[in-house]
């Protein structure tokens, strides 16, 4: 016999006693032929969880294998769980290990967990809504109460076994869900023993998952997801939320998130609360952003500045400068007629407005999800938890080798590392981040040099190789090319990044050991979102604020490198790039994104059934059926979040650019939604477990908004135009510079002039710079200075009205509705009731002998007195 001592964080200590490898055998029984039956073959025990191996006495394999899961199986059964093992059907090495928790077992871990539990059903009211009178409508967009009834709504506390008479136990094989049995489960088998040499302690199924002892582990489905189960028993609640929730017919309906958190557990249950929260808040925006697209499509052909630009007699007449040195010419401004058409789709005052109303979007949006999260954390029994509660995770207790001195407790306790081994690993997680950081923009910096040569490359031979499909020149122009393909690579780059990126996150953080599960996701978010944030953003961020920025004049042009002459922009502005690359980030991460979640778990789960088909006679038991579904992993939900988070920052940071983004989030999530739906319930396993300042500077420095309003309001009447009342007339002209071609270095002089140049003396640029022959030439007007000027006040102004609109929302807008606060007092008095009479009630226990042998004392004084005295 040997003995060992189990850590189970705040929830105290156990001591494990395993006996020889020789007395760890546990009962196999053959299959009963109930192929949705949940209990061991009994018909009483529930099946809470399954471990899955292959029998090494039917195949040579090392033997050490077989006695760590002997070991599994011995501590288990000390610890009071209930095994049974039933060989496969369909292939006979494999062996499922059926666990039950017992009702004592169940409750103990139950307080171990603080999870809380009914004391007694509301008795609050709930006042009714105002649009009662619409439920007749809206009734149609909800599950069938007929199907999926209403859950009661109990006043709940934290679980105590000796208060047991306290809580609401109409059923006790009720009073703990699945969800709540296979979290316990899921949590005894993390730190079940296998191994002790010396101080070095190996525990947790997790290490005999990852090194192939065991194949798998999970907690049943309780049926199959489109046939109800035989059971009479059975709740059918995979089959309910596959009709009702996950099926493309009720693709209108809201969702049953009361029974998602019931069947899947809080975690699952909030993030569809958030995603359908997110989508429905983004209905909004959508039909603004449509709005304003419209608008903008509408009002393409009217445009001033871009009539101008198409006329014969104006933009016809502009002579442009060469965009790159030598192989590049002239060219006319009207040749970009059709860009510019298209970038007022985006660019106009519809643009404006929209920037403006997404800012006081995101604050409402943060605002009342604050408020919807606080009644789901009240509901779901989430609000509350503690910090000191959560459990240390397996993998952290396995490494305490090290003493230290607690700060808070004064007591000495083990940990997994010293404070200088702490500082190593942290430092070593920041160095890491940081160099896939400057990679990233090693990345960037190589698609830019890519747009220049390329952009070269375009210039000299776009044009002659389309001269034979004359409707396509004047779409497919150099500057368009060059957006297209580099936002294409750029995406690639991203997709390829991310991919070793996370697996490099992945190791960091676990060689880091976090104490806490809450830790671990928070150390690995931290690292994933900094990373996504510039991998994703930084290419957007350039084209935004960096683009066309930095150029000079043609008589002295910027150099990268000091050799490739940097990007300008479209007389129009970057507006129509930025929009470009958006679109084929956004098109291509939804698009690889359901391949990636959807297509392949499909094509797994197909090619394992057509490998371990068997005859059409044989009936498969609900464990073996599960086992033929995808695992999800440890942090397949993180990656649904980070995926969401990552739009979030689209819709949000670069809208002014695209209005259409929150439509295409919107049309991507009422898809995701089902679809995420359709891939938990029928393709895997049950599981255990900056925008307001970007959107004003995209205006004010990507849009061509700005320098537009001051030449209408200051530019283009006296002292500065002409005009004899405010208008856009005269806008292109005002806003190009004049440039003398003998001032062209040779460098940079074109070799070859098109026909139609004769002898002109001077070509056009975008700026705002005096002409030749000026004291000042080629330095920056006075129109320069008054759009900086207008910028940065756009910002400051766009910036206050959002702070003060958000201000104002929070006040206005409670966190905790006031119903919720009074249940959640309630709760807590309800509480301290039950305290106060259970501790009555030990007290008058331990007083009672003591009461009994006082009053026994008293009456035999009395007694003696009596005869005394008589």
């Amino acid at each position: 016999m040997s003995l060992i001592h189990v850590f189970f964080g705040m929830g105290g200590n156990i001591t494990v006693e395993l006996p020889d490898i020789s007395c760890c055998f546990f009962p196999q029984a053959e299959f009963n032929g109930k192929s949705d039956s949940l209990f061991f073959n009994d018909g009483v025990r529930r099946i809470d969880f399954v471990l899955v191996y292959e029998d090494e006495d039917m195949k040579e394999i090392d033997k050490n294998r077989t006695f760590q899961k002997r070991k599994v199986s011995a501590s288990l059964m000390k610890m009071g769980m209930e095994l049974e093992a039933a060989r496969s059907v369909v292939d006979e090495k494999l062996l499922f290990v059926k666990v039950h928790m017992p009702w004592d077992m169940l409750c103990t871990y139950a307080e171990v967990l603080h999870i809380k539990l009914p004391i007694q059903p509301n008795d609050l009211s709930t006042t009714s809504s105002p649009f009662n009178f619409l439920s007749c409508i809206t009734r149609h967009f909800y599950p069938s109460e007929d199907l999926i009834a209403k859950e009661t709504e109990y006043f709940t506390a934290p679980f105590e076994k000796d208060r047991l008479e306290y809580f609401y136990v109409k059923d006790r094989d009720l009073f703990f869900t699945p969800s709540m049995r296979s979290r316990m489960a899921y949590y005894i088998l993390s730190r079940a023993p296998y191994e002790v040499r010396g101080n070095i302690k190996k525990f947790g199924v997790t290490k005999l998952l990852d090194g192939g002892v065991y194949k798998a582990a999970y907690p049943l489905h309780d049926c199959r997801f489109n046939v109800r189960s035989k059971e009479e028993e059975c709740p059918n609640e995979r089959y309910l939320l596959y009709n009702e929730w996950a099926h493309p017919k009720s693709f209108y309906k809201m969702q049953p998130l009361d029974l998602i958190r019931k069947y899947y557990g809080e975690k699952i249950g909030i993030y569809f609360a958030w995603l359908g929260f997110y989508t429905a808040m983004l209905a909004l925006a959508a039909i603004v952003g449509l709005g304003c697209f419209i608008y903008g499509y509408t009002t393409q052909e009217t445009s001033t500045w871009s009539k101008e630009v198409c006329d014969p007699l104006i933009g016809g007449n502009i002579v442009m400068c060469p965009q790159c040195d030598k192989e590049c010419t002239y060219w006319r401004l009207n040749s970009t007629c059709e860009s510019s058409k298209k970038l007022c789709i985006f660019d106009n005052y519809g643009t404006l407005v929209f920037a403006v109303f997404m800012a006081i979007w995101v604050t409402v949006f943060l605002e009342f999800w604050k408020r919807y999260q606080a009644e789901l954390e009240y509901e779901w029994d989430t609000v509350e938890f503690l910090e000191q509660e959560e459990q240390p995770r397996p993998e952290y207790e396995a490494k305490c080798n090290h003493e230290r001195i607690n700060p808070v407790t004064r007591v000495k306790e083990k940990v997994p590392y010293t404070a200088c081994g702490r500082c190593i690993r942290v430092s070593l997680g920041i160095g890491t981040v940081l160099f896939w950081i400057v990679l990233i923009l090693a990345s960037v910096v190589a698609i830019i040099v890519y747009r220049l040569a390329i952009f070269f490359s375009f210039s000299t031979r776009l044009q002659s190789d389309l001269k034979e499909l004359e409707p396509f020149k004047e779409y497919v122009t150099a500057q368009m090319a060059t957006s297209v393909t580099a936002s294409i690579i750029s995406f690639v780059v991203i997709m390829v990044l991310n991919i070793l990126y996370e697996r490099v996150a992945i190791w960091i953080t676990d060689f880091e050991l976090p104490r806490t599960k809450t830790d671990y996701e928070n150390s690995l978010t931290l690292k994933m979102f900094l990373f996504q944030f510039v991998n994703y953003y930084s290419s957007c961020f350039y084209i935004a604020f960096a683009k066309g920025k930095v150029v000079g004049y043609p008589g002295q042009p910027v150099y990268l490198l000091g050799k490739y002459r940097n990007e300008e922009c479209d007389p129009g502005g970057c507006l129509i790039e930025l929009t470009t690359q958006l679109t084929v980030i956004m098109g291509g991460k939804a698009i690889w994104n359901n391949i990636q979640e959807v297509l392949l778990p499909w094509m797994k789960n197909l090619i394992f059934r057509y490998c371990t088909r068997v005859g059409s006679e044989k009936v498969i038991p609900r464990w073996e059926q599960d086992y033929q579904l995808q695992p999800i992993g440890k942090l397949g939900l993180f990656y649904e979040y980070l995926e969401m988070v990552i739009q979030f920052g689209f819709v949000t940071l670069f809208v002014a650019s695209f209005p259409l983004a929150p439509v295409l989030a919107l049309v991507n999530n009422l898809f995701e939604i089902r679809v995420d739906a359709w891939k938990i319930i029928t393709q895997f396993r049950r599981v255990a477990i900056l925008a307001v300042a970007s959107n004003a500077m995209i205006i004010a420095f990507t849009s061509d908004m700005i320098p537009r309003l001051v030449y209408y309001w200051s530019f283009s009447v006296y002292p500065y135009g002409d005009h004899s009342s405010h208008t856009m007339q005269g806008y292109i002209n005002n806003t190009l510079s004049v440039f003398d071609i003998q001032d062209f270095s040779n460098k940079s002089r074109p070799l070859q002039t098109p026909y139609w140049f004769n002898n002109s003396t001077t070509c056009r640029y975008r700026d705002f710079r005096y002409p030749p022959g000026h004291h000042r030439q080629y330095e920056y007007s006075i129109y320069y200075w008054h759009v900086i000027a207008a910028k940065m006040a756009f910002i400051i102004v766009v910036e206050h009205i959002v702070y003060l609109t958000k201000f104002v929302l929070s006040y206005v807008i409670p966190d905790v509705p006031y119903t919720v606060r009074e249940q959640i007092k309630r709760e807590k008095y309800l509480s301290q009731v039950i305290l106060h009479e259970t501790n009555l009630k030990l007290v008058t226990k331990r007083l009672k002998p003591v009461a009994d042998k006082i009053l026994k004392h008293n009456e035999d004084k009395e007694e003696e007195i009596m005869d005394l005295y008589f």
